[in-house]
Parts: C-alpha cells; sequence; structure tokens
C-alpha cells in the first residue's frame, strides 16, 4: 500500500468521526472514486509535502493515477513551491512538460523543464536533475536543437553513471540518455554506431523488464535500418515495437509504428497497403496531439497517392502536413513535405516547381545541418567514443582541482600542479604528432604505391612498343597522335600523384587518355564510354587521385583480354543519395570465374595490388567526410545464368 494511503487511512480517525470516515476510507480503497475526489487530492498533497520523499520512484507511486490531469500536476506543483518542496515541485513541473511536449507545444515544455531542473539542482537531487536534463534533451531533439539536445542528454548521462547503486529510475535514466546519444547518430546518419547505443539500451531495457523501453529501441533500430536499406529487417524491428505498443496500449507508439510499417511498404512499391495502414492513423493521430507525428502521416499519405497517380489528393495531405510543421517550427518535417511535393511535381511533369521544392527541401537540410552543429556533434562522438581517455583526464583534472583548492596561498604548490599540467599535456601533444605522422606516413605510402601501381613496368613497356610498332610500319601520323596522348598521360599520372585529391571531370579525363594508349594493343577494338548523369557536376566532386585506373586495369587484363569478339567498357555517373555519387564501371567481359581459371593457367602469375590499395586510399579519404565509400564487385549473368561481364560500383561521398 502507497505511503500516503496508509497514513491517511491511519489519521482519519483521529481528524474525523462518524460517516465521514466511512466514507473517505471507501473512497480511498476504491481508486475509481479517489481519482476524481478534490478534497482527497488537496489531502493528499499536504501529506506528500509535509513527509517530502526525496525520490522520483516513491513520488510517481504516491501519485502515478493523478499524474496525467493537469490540473492536479498544477496545483500539486504550486503547493510544492509555496512549502519549499523542491522535489514535488520538480516532478510535477516535469510531468507537465511532457504533456506539452507530446502536444508540440515545445516552448511551454521547455519552459517548465528549465523551472523543474532549477528546481532540482537547489535540492541538490540527482534522481530529479538527471530526469530534468534528459526530458530537455528529448524536447530539443524533436526541435532538432541538436546542439544543445547533445549537451543535455550527456549530462544526464556523466551524472546518472555516477551513482554506484543506481535505482530502476536512475537505471531507466542511462536508457533515455543512451537513445537520445543514438538518436542523435541518426541525425549524422551514423547509423551502425546509433544501433550499437540503441541495442545497448535495449539489453538494459529487458533487464529492467521495461516494455516502454524495448519498443521505443526497436522503433528506433528499425528507423536506422531503414537509412540503410534493410528494409525486411526494418519492418521485422517495427513489428516487435508494434508488438509492446500493442501489450502496453500505447496510442502514440501504435501511430508512430504503423506510420513506419506504412513508409517501408511505400518504399517497397506497395501504396495501397501504405494507405490501409495511414487512413486510419489521420483521425487516430489528431487525437493524441502530437503534431510531429500527425505531420508524417499526411506527408505520407500524400506519397502514396503520388505513386497512385492521385495527384489532388497527394497535394492536399503534403500541403497539410507541410502547414503542420511550419506552423509549430518543426524543421526535419517542413524539409520531408518539401521533398515529397518535389516528387509529386516531378510526377505531374511541372519540373519548375520541383526544382523549387527541391530548393526549398535543400535549404533545410542546410538549416538542420549546419556546419557548427556538425563540428559539434562529431567533437563528442570522438569525446565519448573515447570515453575510457576522458575520464582519467576528468579524474587527473578533478585531483588537480582539489589540490589547488586546497593549497591555493601555496605558491610552490600551485608550480608544482602548473609543472604537472604543463608536463601532460607536453606528453599529450608529443602522442598526437606521433599519430598524426604515422598516419601521415601511411598515406605517403599509399600515394606511392598508387603511383607504382599506375607507372608499372607492363603497362610502359606495352605502351611504347605499340608506338614503335606504328614508327616501324611507317604510320607517323598515329605515331605522333599517340605519343602525344602518352606523353600527356604520364604527365596528367605524375602531376595527380602529388595530390590528394582531384576533381571528378580531371580523372575522368585521365582514364580516356590512359583508355587511348590501352586500347593499341586491342587494335582499337574496345568501345570505351563515359556517360554522366544530369545535373551532376563533376568539377565540384572530388575524388582521390588516379581511382578508377585499377579497375579499369582489371577489366582489361582480367575480363576483356581472354574475350573473344565485341569488347566493350563503360563509366557511369550516377546520384545516389544526398550524400554520395555512384560511379559505374561495366565491362562485357568473361566475368570474375573465368578470370580466375585464366589466371591459375597462366605461366606467369599477376600479383595486382592496385585494387587493395584504392579501397586503402578511399577509407582515408572518406574520413573527412560524413559519409562512408563503398565498393562493390558484381558479377553479371544472362537470362541462362552465363556470366556476361562484371560491374564496379563505387560509391563516393559528397558531404
Amino acid at each position: 500500500m502507497p505511503i500516503v494511503k496508509f497514513l491517511l487511512i491511519k489519521n482519519l480517525p483521529r481528524a474525523r468521526t462518524g460517516p465521514l470516515v466511512t466514507f473517505l476510507l471507501f473512497s480511498f480503497l476504491s481508486p475509481l472514486h479517489a481519482q476524481n475526489l478534490t478534497d482527497e487530492f488537496v489531502e493528499k498533497t499536504e501529506i506528500l509535502v509535509k513527509l517530502k520523499p526525496k525520490t522520483y520512484e516513491a513520488l510517481d507511486e504516491e501519485l502515478y493515477s493523478e499524474k496525467r490531469d493537469t490540473s492536479l500536476l498544477r496545483y500539486f506543483a504550486n503547493f510544492s513551491k509555496e512549502n519549499d518542496y523542491l522535489e514535488g515541485q520538480s516532478y510535477a513541473l516535469n510531468q507537465l512538460g511532457m504533456k506539452y511536449r507530446n502536444f508540440s507545444e515545445y516552448e511551454k515544455a521547455v519552459a517548465l523543464h528549465e523551472q523543474a531542473l532549477a528546481a532540482s539542482e537547489r535540492a541538490n537531487n540527482i534522481d530529479f536533475k538527471v530526469l530534468s536534463l534528459n526530458m530537455l534533451g528529448v524536447v530539443y531533439r524533436r526541435t532538432d536543437g541538436i546542439k544543445t539536445a547533445l549537451d543535455y542528454h550527456q549530462k544526464a548521462l556523466e551524472l546518472a553513471e555516477q551513482i554506484e547503486n543506481p535505482s530502476n529510475h536512475i537505471k531507466r535514466s542511462i536508457n533515455v540518455a543512451l537513445n537520445g546519444i543514438g538518436n542523435l547518430y541518426q541525425t549524422l546518419e551514423q547509423y551502425d554506431l546509433a544501433i550499437l547505443q540503441f541495442r545497448r539500451a535495449l539489453k538494459l531495457e529487458e533487464e529492467l523488464g521495461n516494455k516502454l523501453g524495448l519498443a521505443i529501441n526497436h522503433q528506433n533500430i528499425g528507423h536506422c535500418l531503414e537509412e540503410k536499406g534493410d528494409l525486411e529487417e526494418a519492418l521485422e524491428n517495427y513489428r516487435k515495437s508494434l508488438a509492446y505498443n500493442e501489450e502496453i496500449d500505447s496510442e502514440v507508439g501504435r501511430v508512430i509504428c504503423k506510420n513506419s510499417l506504412a513508409q517501408i511498404y511505400l518504399k517497397q512499391n506497395m501504396p495501397y497497403l501504405a494507405l490501409v495502414l495511414l487512413e486510419p492513423l489521420h483521425s487516430e493521430s489528431e487525437k493524441i496531439g502530437d503534431f510531429s507525428v500527425t505531420g508524417l502521416v499526411y506527408i505520407n499519405t500524400g506519397w502514396a497517392h503520388t505513386k497512385l497517380g492521385n495527384y489532388e489528393e497527394a497535394e492536399t495531405f503534403i500541403q497539410k502536413g507541410l502547414t503542420m510543421a511550419q506552423n509549430r517550427n518543426m524543421p526535419s518535417n517542413i524539409l520531408y513535405a518539401y521533398e515529397k511535393m518535389s516528387d509529386l511535381e516531378n510526377a505531374k511533369g511541372d519540373f519548375k516547381k520541383a526544382y523549387e521544392s527541391y530548393k526549398k527541401a535543400s535549404e533545410y537540410e542546410k538549416e538542420i545541418s549546419s556546419a557548427t552543429n556538425l563540428r559539434y556533434m562529431n567533437d563528442i562522438i570522438v569525446r565519448y567514443e573515447n570515453d575510457k581517455k576522458n575520464s582519467q583526464i576528468a579524474v587527473l583534472a578533478k585531483e588537480n582541482e582539489i589540490v589547488r583548492l586546497r593549497l591555493k596561498k601555496n605558491q610552490t604548490t600551485l608550480l608544482v600542479s602548473a609543472l604537472i599540467v604543463g608536463l601532460i599535456s607536453s606528453i599529450l601533444y608529443i602522442l598526437y604528432r606521433q599519430y598524426q605522422s604515422k598516419n601521415e606516413k601511411r598515406v605517403l605510402t599509399l600515394e606511392q604505391q598508387m603511383l607504382r601501381s599506375q607507372m608499372n613496368p607492363h603497362f610502359l613497356f606495352n605502351s611504347l612498343n605499340s608506338i614503335k610498332l606504328y614508327i616501324i610500319n611507317n604510320e607517323q601520323k598515329n605515331a605522333v597522335h599517340y605519343l602525344n596522348k602518352f606523353s600527356k598521360l604520364v604527365r596528367k599520372i605524375l602531376e595527380a600523384s602529388s595530390q590528394k585529391e582531384i576533381p571528378l571531370s580531371e580523372e575522368l579525363g585521365t582514364m580516356e587518355l590512359y583508355m587511348n594508349i590501352e586500347n593499341i594493343r586491342f587494335s582499337n577494338e574496345i568501345d570505351f564510354k563515359i556517360e554522366v548523369e544530369k545535373n551532376i557536376n563533376i568539377n565540384n566532386i572530388k575524388i582521390p587521385s588516379l581511382t578508377l585506373q585499377p579497375f579499369l586495369e582489371n577489366s582489361l587484363w582480367h575480363g576483356l583480354s581472354p574475350k573473344e569478339g565485341e569488347k566493350k567498357i563503360k563509366i557511369n555517373v550516377k546520384h545516389k543519395d544526398r550524400g554520395h555519387v555512384t560511379i559505374e564501371i561495366v565491362d562485357n567481359g568473361v566475368g570474375r570465374t573465368m578470370a580466375e581459371l585464366n589466371k591459375e593457367n597462366r605461366v606467369l602469375k599477376r600479383k595486382s595490388l592496385g585494387i587493395r590499395i584504392t579501397k586503402e586510399r578511399l577509407a582515408n579519404f572518406a574520413k573527412d567526410y560524413q559519409n562512408k565509400f563503398d565498393v562493390d564487385i558484381l558479377d553479371l549473368f544472362d537470362e541462362n545464368g552465363d556470366p556476361i561481364g562484371t560491374k564496379v560500383v563505387l560509391d563516393i561521398p559528397t558531404i
């Protein structure tokens, strides 16, 4: 029995007599009546403020049935403030803040959580500090205030992890912080790192038996997998989340999960199935009052109608979601709405409007991913991933601070402390320079290996031998023509080898020269083409110098050299997404299986290191970008399953 109910029953005979005692006793034993009796809540409030419980769990147990009523919460907050009960004030203000947050009243929510934080700091109560910090992080995350959200979640995590024997509430708060940090990894599109955080939180939620936490983490893992393109695994996690939400009867959770499932169906080109889920969510999402979720439901409904060719309905729903996002300052929803509006206009054939919507989406994307936020997030991530090192530094700083405070009048001790700090800083700087030097040496070694790979003797011998043959056959024009191309290629290779990265246009030009030279020994039989998709500015896209040559050489040496008949190589440059451009190298050679057999049967086996070196260079290149590179080599087959060539796919990061 909760302590307040016990004390009320125990003290009732002293305060009242006769039928009233029986009435109040019956009321407390019947939750259906007690919840609606203002007098009883006033009395419960007075007892709680008198007893002043110090933990969240104790207060939440007493006020669990009343915390959904904002008027009762406000009364409890005001009464606690009047009687200097800071923990009670912080509890009630945080509960009120959550209510406003769920109705997308973010400014009011922030104000309430800040008041709750101030009260918890005055009380010096870690339980309520952690709660307030996490709730502020959640609100700022909802409004894309990434820098501030990270600050609050990180502070909450640091405070919670200091407690030696944490309560269930503190363990849950650790999970909320981990979940928040995972969501911020999502914002950075670092999905693998985000999944690690969510799975760590998932394990802790399983230990606590918290089904709401399990539902939230499965939903978040599903979102990461969806962004990675693993739609089937994403569906599986969304369904698990929906099952937990059904079990705990969470209306908000059900709406979010069903909207996510519909979004997967849309990506799988099943708009009718998506609409079956989305249409009932219109009224359900409006009922819960979370305009962020409601806006997404409307935008996805518009997307489904776009796919079905119902353009008027599509525009109505997307515009409704856009207006909702604009009125409540939700940049992510605004960006999403403009993207879908651009797709709609494109489907209608109005390319001018499609481009205008695309530009607006790009503007909001820049606003959300501002340079300040990105730099700050990356700094936090590095600090978070190297927590052992940071903990040592923090401990050292704390020890130095204690020494400084105790002996601040002793100049000798201060001097010794300064020398220690200087020495540690010097050691750290030396270690950093050693790491930097090793990294630079490794990059230089890769570049040198790459240059040797491009300028291998076999290629030089073949090229000069082919030009010599033109001279012997008295084909002076061809000899001069190819000698000029050869000298120009050598110059470009030497120039590019001194540069870390070059424009894609220069790389393609160099590869065209290389193919012209190599084509001599194939009697110009190879049909080589380069195609660049419209709206791709190859002058603005950077790529490590001489990246494509090893793949072209591989196609020539292993794919086309042993092939009879028509020989083709094609380079395609395409859009992939906002952060990547795809470069495809497609040949119609004998395929990798036959190439391996040919390689085994050769007397002279050639060891190719160019592709391995190129992958290492691309990995080093991608460190300066948000997104990762990817290299895939695919076998191509005809309808009968016979090999018809090879495709190399390079995903190059652009942001």
